[in-house]
């Protein structure tokens, strides 16, 4: 069944990279940053209030999870007024939160079967609901395109960035498959918009009875063996 595939997009967070300690080191910059710099902001908010803070604010404002950027921007701009600072701290707290989460590392099998998918004539894409930027990891020069949910408008699993993916890769959902980690946006999403879809379950986790997948691997290797790539 995937004979016919042309293109192939992945997810970034946990499917090329571990991103739990990523998202832990940058969570922990930007709260040092702000207790040394807006020092009020110690007194009114512990690092697990403001996650907390962010979580309250999607839980009221739902469309904002098509956006990560505005939300966390937002959630800045509520702290600063409860500590009793302006919005000036908004956009240079942003920038150490975001350097601090490129710090990426990729897991060791990506560049290589990247470069093999390429050699073999895929168009390569991503897709992300969060804010990785893949120019400003390096690895621009491995993918066509970068779709994220800031600049489709909708984050998976609404099917509109893999519809814009069809679109950049001048496929037919059918030629296309989505390979991610995460059931209720990537798999399900895939699903949604009639695309292969190919679990990236590196963990080893239990299946989602209510999602289903075309295909599961446990890394990149396994990927290029799927596509009898091996």
């Amino acid at each position: 069944m995937y004979d016919n595939l042309r293109a192939l997009t992945f997810d970034l967070d946990d499917t090329l990279w571990d991103n739990r300690p990523v998202l832990r080191a940058a969570e922990q910059s930007l709260y040092d940053w702000l207790a040394e710099h807006y020092p009020r902001i110690k007194r009114h908010y512990s690092l697990e209030d403001m996650q907390q803070l962010r979580r309250d604010l999607l839980q009221r404002n739902p469309p904002l999870r098509d956006d990560v950027n505005i939300l966390r921007k937002t959630s800045l701009r509520l702290a600063a007024e409860t500590a009793g600072y302006d919005h000036s701290l908004v956009e240079p707290a942003f920038a150490v939160f975001l350097e601090a989460r490129h710090r990426i590392t990729l897991y060791s099998d990506v560049v290589p079967a990247l470069r093999r998918l390429r050699d073999a004539g895929f168009c390569l894409g991503t897709l992300s609901n969060g804010n990785a930027d893949v120019q400003r990891l390096g690895l621009g020069h491995l993918f066509d395109f970068s779709l994220s949910a800031a600049s489709t408008g909708r984050a998976k699993p609404h099917p509109r960035m893999f519809q814009e993916a069809c679109r950049r890769a001048n496929v037919a959902p059918a030629q296309l498959a989505h390979v991610g980690d995460e059931a209720e946006t990537d798999l399900a999403g895939a699903q949604a918009a009639g695309v292969t879809v190919i679990w990236m379950n590196r963990g080893g986790q239990r299946a989602d009875p209510g999602v289903a997948h075309h295909a599961e691997v446990r890394d990149m290797t396994e990927l290029l063996t799927l596509l009898g790539l091996n």
